[in-house]
């Protein structure tokens, strides 16, 4: 751990709960959706859930700056200063008087976001690199995944102890205890010797070398499907579960026992991840999903299904791809990652910026053809699923770093 005087136990707590304000800011606004729509949209019911799209687009514009940002400054003040504009966009938030303030907030909440994500991720490369940094990140996201799980259940709380507003009042208080901790816990880790200055040139320069490596680039592309198919699925996953099988009371509780069961999937990447490769342990996932999605969707287009078997069908369908979601993701940023070195703040921001931003606008048709049953969304996951499948075959040729390296 260089020159970090804490466990390693400690260093995956803190960067995993660094991570945890994005899933916080997301599933925890789920409950307090409906209470947006009739105190502050009644007349336009779906403006309201735009305050989980406008965050996102925020993240993913904050992205294409903070890894520059971190790269010039260094991790600690990148991942410090954007936990402090998250927060602020939160109590902004808050306190909003008009849907219009409400999104620009969030909005800013997403921009500031992208600090702690993409310098904290290049904090881990300082510290690790190849299958080493993989099997980290894939321990990050074991704990990580803990938030999303119980997040419906935390923002229900809040609303039912407070109201809706308190949701992000909660969302300020989690990332400062979060950006508290790793000020006072975690050394700096890019020296002054090897900082970039944060002007347009060497900017640019990072950016043509990043667009233009063709192991980062497909890379990039699997990243984005694979954000499309998450996006799609956590914009959906509760009209299909109010709609089509009249669950909504339910959902917290379902999607509880869906994040921690689909969890084990990184606690299993993070043990076989340095044995197996990286890529290998990615590709198989994508094959697994693929099948999966077309299976399930030609049996909900048959017919075949009894009417008792829709729901066990869907929902093991559904931990299924969020399984595999925990196999790839820390995989594949470690594979875009990995020849980047000293420049893995611009490259991070610059692939997760695209990866974002994509994904997220793949996944809107989705969501919107969503017609009263889960067949567009898996429909969607096949699709997605085929494509990073192919891009992942394309990859083959692409030395892979073992755990030496």
């Amino acid at each position: 751990m260089s020159s970090q005087k804490i466990s390693r136990i400690e260093f995956v707590i803190i960067l995993a709960a660094l991570f945890a304000t994005i899933a916080f800011a997301v599933d925890a606004m789920l409950p307090a959706i409906p209470q947006i729509t009739s105190t502050m949209t009644p007349d336009a019911p779906n403006r309201a859930p735009l305050v989980v799209t406008v965050f996102v687009l925020g993240m993913g514009l904050g992205t294409v700056f903070s890894g520059a940002i971190s790269d010039a400054i260094g991790r600690k003040g990148a991942i410090v200063g954007g936990a402090l504009i998250y927060i602020a966009g939160a109590v902004a938030a808050a306190n909003a008087p008009t849907i219009e303030l409400l999104l620009a907030a969030r909005f800013v909440q997403g921009i500031g976001v992208a600090g702690p994500r993409i310098a904290g991720m290049a904090l881990v490369r300082d510290l690790f690199a190849g299958r080493q940094m993989a099997q980290i990140v894939s321990i990050i996201m074991m704990v990580f995944v803990l938030v999303p799980a119980a997040a419906p259940y935390v923002g229900a709380l809040v609303i039912d102890l407070w109201n809706w507003r308190a949701v992000f009042t909660a969302n300020a208080v989690f990332a400062g205890v979060a950006a508290l901790w790793l000020f006072l816990r975690i050394g700096e880790t890019l020296p002054p010797d090897r900082r970039i200055p944060f002007r347009p040139a060497p900017l640019i320069e990072s950016a043509r070398l990043v667009l233009s490596d063709r192991h980062v680039l497909l890379y990039t592309g699997v990243l984005t499907l694979a954000f499309a198919i998450l996006y799609a699925m956590i914009t959906s996953i509760q009209q299909i579960y109010d709609v089509y099988f009249d669950k909504a009371a339910e959902f917290p509780m379902w999607f509880l026992i869906t994040a921690l069961v689909s969890g084990v999937s990184t606690a299993l990447n993070a043990a076989f991840v340095v044995r197996v490769g990286m890529r290998r342990m990615a590709t198989s996932a994508y094959i697994a999903q693929t099948f999966l999605s077309l299976g399930v969707l030609a049996l909900f287009l048959s017919g075949a299904l009894p009417q008792g078997a829709l729901f066990p069908v869907y929902f093991l369908w559904n931990v299924g791809i969020f399984f595999m979601i925990g196999m790839t993701l820390g995989n594949l940023n470690a594979l875009a990652l990995q020849p980047m070195g000293a420049r893995a703040g611009m490259a991070s921001s610059m692939i997760s910026a695209i990866s974002t931003i994509c994904g997220a606008l793949l996944a809107v048709p989705v969501s919107t053809l969503f017609d009263g049953t889960p067949r567009p969304l898996m429909a969607g996951a096949f699709v997605f699923s085929a494509g990073a499948w192919a891009l992942m075959t394309r990859a083959r040729d692409i030395p892979e770093p073992d755990a030496a390296e």
